[in-house]
């Protein structure tokens, strides 16, 4: 209800995804401030909402046309939960499902958006937001001082709660009457296009090897790649790379790319700007080596070295050899 704070799952292929858990969480500690409760809206997928843990109560909206994602029919289903429901805040996963509906969203209820939040606190009436702009190279901070607000948060922003996920608890589980309209839409959903086959999954990876910009030229990958199988572990990137077409973008990591949490991170020639720090800092253990002592990548990693990286991949490759 008034208080309540509301988090959209993210849901693709019958799966939710980490950040939902992670919004989940947020929601529990800011509905603590705000003295409501941390609700869930499944759209299109009821059989998930046991998998939502940690939440209060799930509210599921079953119709076929929200099975997939549908940007026309998602904002219709969420427009009429905010409507009836009117939550304090309500928050969505900045993945390409909440790029795609934040604003929608916003225009159809009528509330601000705040969008690539990157932190979330209670401030006596108001809820405060800390948001990414021109690129993350500068952070500022929004007060939602009205009656309603939207965020869109960007993954890895919050810890998912330890009771989050299957079998941690269940909510209360209520039935959203689909709203009128979902059976006359504009757009249809046709297909799901993934990546081909056949590639590593780097997100599944305990150990990455990433190389940056400061490669130089796609003659030197052949080095970097000799240690990746030396090491045993798939050769990741930064998108100058997989721009360049050096790597596939099944490779890239960063905000337009994969998020990955391997055991260890090891970068080469990586500056780390915060569109790729995005999708690595919250790996357990990260290694960098830039020629550049006041590269960004130093302020995440756990140990860093100046040396020139075509000094230091030889030696490495040598040393596993």
């Amino acid at each position: 209800m008034a208080n309540d704070i509301l988090v959209l799952a993210d849901h693709v292929g019958g799966q939710l995804s980490d950040a939902t858990l992670e919004l989940v969480g947020k929601a529990k500690e800011l509905a603590g401030a705000t003295g409501g409760q941390a609700v869930v809206a499944l759209l299109g997928a009821p059989a998930l909402a046991n998998s939502v843990g940690g939440a209060d109560a799930v509210l599921t909206v079953d119709h076929p046309a929200l099975s997939d994602y549908n940007p026309e029919a998602w904002e219709k289903a969420l427009a009429a939960i905010c409507t009836e429901r009117q939550p304090r805040l309500v928050l969505i996963a900045n993945s390409t499902i909440g790029m795609d509906l934040g604003a929608g969203l916003s225009a159809a209820w009528g509330a601000p958006l705040v969008a690539y939040t990157v932190g979330l606190v209670a401030d006596g009436g108001d809820l405060v937001a800390t948001a990414q702009v021109y690129g993350g190279k500068l952070l500022a901070e929004v007060a939602i001082s009205g009656d309603k607000g939207i965020c869109t948060v960007v993954a890895g922003s919050f810890a998912a709660p330890n009771d989050a996920g299957a079998g941690a608890g269940t909510p209360a589980v209520e039935a959203f009457a689909p709203p009128a309209g979902l059976d006359d839409l504009n757009t249809s959903f046709l297909a799901l296009v993934e990546p081909e086959g056949g590639d590593v999954d780097i997100t599944a990876a305990d150990l990455l090897v990433s190389v940056g910009r400061g490669i130089g030229s796609q003659d030197n990958m052949d080095d970097v790649q000799e240690l990746a199988d030396a090491m045993g572990a798939p050769l990741s990137a930064s998108r100058p790379v997989t721009d360049l077409g050096w790597l596939p973008k099944t490779r890239q990591v960063g905000k337009s790319g994969l998020k990955v949490k391997p055991k260890v991170y090891l970068t080469f020639g990586i500056s780390g700007a915060p569109e790729h720090l995005e999708g690595m800092r919250d790996a357990e253990l990260i290694i960098a080596c830039n020629t550049d002592a006041a590269a960004p990548i130093f302020d995440v990693a756990h140990y860093g070295t100046t040396v020139d990286l075509f000094d230091l991949v030889p030696a490495l490759t040598d040393k596993l050899g």
